[in-house]
């Protein structure tokens, strides 16, 4: 069954989090939002003090794959408790960063959201080459590249193609809206062998930054999370060898059906939606918390004025904890190794939608007050790429019904 109690160390790391994200991030969110970037010197601060954007997607320590934040522990350094919920403890660090600024979370150094599938399905050799450079030398950042101009949502339809060749593959095609796909030292790129066999022509590589025949063409300007970079990746006769396949050769010939790529990349959602969630879940909660201390202070408190808005708080404060228990929900289950894709697409779907609402609640209810460059407004631009990206919320919406229709065939 599912425990709502955070252990003392999971307390302990959200507080840290929390502590991090209120007095290192909020600091400079307006100016990175103006700026478009997040200030080098900060980023060089914060990679120093071991502190990067973990391979399950959450705070961690340099190198860790962990969701914890802090500096490098070993495995035996890790509290069991901690270990045993490592999705969960992700999510919290998730949530508290989303509170910070969603847009420098996802600037933090590491591997984002190239790091699970590395994880899950590299080798020993794979994993050890393309995770170990996340060190405290310098601020490193890997990235995930699946969507193109024609496979967004329907990631199935790729169209970059990998041409098998003596000692490797050519890659060439397009990837549009990468995060740190500009910067990142290294790529997960999702190509097809073989567009005729759908699903099971596809393949994971890892391309390395500086590779002949790989670039980034432009980085996109956007409505919020201006100061995330979001970067348009070009493969012209791209060549990548053998050992950057990710898995190996043999990896894609014992799976069944020879879905493998597909299945990465599936995988990989399964993981990091409830994260988008936490994240989504946390930017309400920034919002909800300015708004509310705003009501406190600058409403009458009496009158149909108050009263309603009393009304709007508390149904917000429902909707910001029913998305955190989704997505608690979708993590533990992760934890405890049961299929999750049902459980984390509807908290992806929830809390991105509702987050939404909330922060355009909270603008009506700050009234002039929340305008011209204000942090709420800013959440509200903010907010809305977590209702599109992992995913759309109509495509969580047909992952539910799928599983739901699954179900109920096994039932009759």
């Amino acid at each position: 069954m599912i425990e709502f109690k955070l252990t003392p160390a999971q307390k302990q790391m959200k507080d840290l989090t929390h502590w991090f994200a209120a007095n290192e991030m909020r600091p400079i969110s307006m100016l990175s939002d103006k700026l478009g970037k997040v200030p080098d010197e900060w980023l060089d601060k914060v990679n120093k003090m071991g502190i990067t954007l973990a391979a399950g997607g959450g705070m961690g320590g340099s190198g860790s794959g962990s969701g914890s934040s802090g500096a490098k522990k070993d495995d035996a350094d890790v509290d069991p408790e901690v270990k045993r919920q490592t999705n969960r403890t992700t999510v919290i660090a998730a949530e508290e960063v989303g509170w910070g600024d969603p847009a420098i979370a996802l600037t933090l150094p590491g591997p984002g959201l190239g790091g699970p599938p590395v994880q899950g399905s590299g080798t020993p050799e794979q994993k050890q080459r393309f995770l170990s450079i996340f060190t405290k030398d310098k601020p490193r950042w890997g990235a995930y590249a699946l969507t193109e101009p024609e496979a967004g949502s329907d990631v199935s339809n790729i169209r970059t193609t990998a041409q098998k060749v003596d000692g490797g593959y050519v890659i060439n095609g397009q990837k549009i809206f990468i995060t740190n796909g500009g910067r990142a030292s290294w790529v997960v790129v999702f190509a097809t062998v073989d567009r005729s066999a759908g699903r099971a022509g596809h393949r994971a590589f890892v391309v390395e930054q500086g590779t002949p025949g790989f670039r980034c063409s432009r980085l996109a300007h956007k409505m919020g999370m201006r100061a995330s970079e979001t970067a348009e990746l070009v493969f012209e006769d791209c060549f990548v060898p053998d050992e950057n396949l990710l898995g190996g050769e043999e990896y894609y010939a014992k799976r069944a059906e020879g879905k493998s790529g597909f299945q990465v990349a599936m995988a990989t959602f399964d993981n990091t939606r409830p994260v988008v969630a936490a994240m989504a879940t946390g930017i309400a909660q920034a919002a909800y918390d300015y708004t509310l201390d705003f009501v406190r202070k600058e409403y009458p408190k009496s009158g149909r004025l108050y009263q309603l808005a009393c009304e709007k708080l508390a149904d917000m404060e429902q909707t910001i904890q029913a998305g955190r228990l989704l997505t608690w929900e979708a993590a533990w289950k992760a934890d405890i190794g049961q299929p999750n894709s049902k459980e984390a697409a509807m908290c992806k779907a929830y809390a991105g939608k509702n987050a939404l609402e909330v922060c355009e609640t909270c603008l009506e209810l700050l009234g002039p007050a929340g305008i011209d460059g204000h942090i709420v407004e800013k959440l509200y631009r903010d907010v809305k790429v977590y209702d599109i990206f992992e995913g759309t919320n109509q495509v969580q919406h047909l992952i539910v019904a799928r599983r739901l229709y699954d179900a109920f065939e096994l039932r009759i």
